[in-house]
This record gives C-alpha cells, structure tokens and sequence, in this order.
C-alpha cells in the first residue's frame, strides 16, 4: 500500500484522513516539540523561536546576512527580520557593514548574545536527547537518513527553493 492509499479514506471518498497523511503528522511533530522549547525560551531567557533559530545559525555561522539567515532556517524574511530587529534591540546582535558591498549587512552575536547562546545550547542539547532517548540507535539513525531523504525531495519539489 502506497503512503497515498494510507491517507485515503476507506470508503474510496475523496476525503483525506488526517491523522495518516504525513505532511500533517510532520507538522503536529514539529509544532509539538517547537511549542515545548518555546515555552522553555521565553521563560528562561525572553526568546521566541525565530529569535532563538537567528541566534542558533549565527552561534554557528556569523558573519550572515538576513537574507542568508532566511534561506539557512527556510522561515519568511518578515519573521526574520522582525527576530533581528528585537535580537539587535536586547544587545543579541553586532552588526557590521561588509567593505565591498555597503548594503549588505552581517550579523553575529555580541558579547552579550554569545552568553545566552552558550546557556541554551545545553538545554537544547538535553532535551533533544532526551526526545529520541525513546529511539534505539538504528531507528535514531534511520530516521536522520529519512529525514534527510524527505527535504531533499521537498526541496525538488519547489523547485529547488
């Protein structure tokens, strides 16, 4: 039976069973955990979730740009740019125009950002292996392989987007 025979309802209607089709259960998943972490962030350290993935990619990657943040989290340049805005506003951020091109602006942490960022990266660390702490080690790696699979054939699918 094909994944899209799985989310057919079983009078042959043209009815999508939800709780079967798995962009919907990709999207309960990620809601669910994302929801927990918030919540962890916001108490303990006034963050949102896009102010926390900003300061995620820029704790690994500084020196990016907007636009770069955007493409590397795949969320919408509003919600970007509004994350960096507060980031900036708090002292998250250190901005520094680029020498050759005046427009583009790069972001990294400051001072003040990198010590947040160095307390949550534990905590985030924690409750991700606490999550797949309920995964043997073969379903653990199977399903990064799968994941992986998975957003390189949605990506094929928009495009390359």
């Amino acid at each position: 039976m094909s994944a899209a025979e799985a989310t057919a309802d079983t009078e042959g209607d043209n009815v999508l069973t939800l709780e079967r089709y798995l962009p919907y259960r990709l999207s309960l998943l990620s809601n669910t955990v994302s929801r927990e972490i918030a919540r962890r962030y916001q108490r303990d350290f006034g963050l949102s979730i896009p102010e926390w993935r900003v300061m995620a990619v820029l704790g690994r990657f500084p020196g990016l740009t907007a636009s770069e943040i955007v493409a590397r989290t795949a969320m919408d340049k509003v919600t970007i740019s509004r994350a960096v805005a507060r980031l900036d506003a708090a002292g998250h951020l250190a901005k520094a125009p680029d020498r050759a091109d005046r427009r583009r602006v790069a972001l990294r942490l400051s001072r003040a950002g990198r010590k947040v960022y160095e307390r949550i990266v534990p905590l985030a660390c924690a409750y991700e292996a606490e999550l797949v702490a309920a995964l043997p080690a073969e379903a653990l790696a199977a399903l990064d392989t799968l994941i992986e699979t998975l957003t390189e054939r949605a990506r094929a699918l928009a495009g390359g987007a």
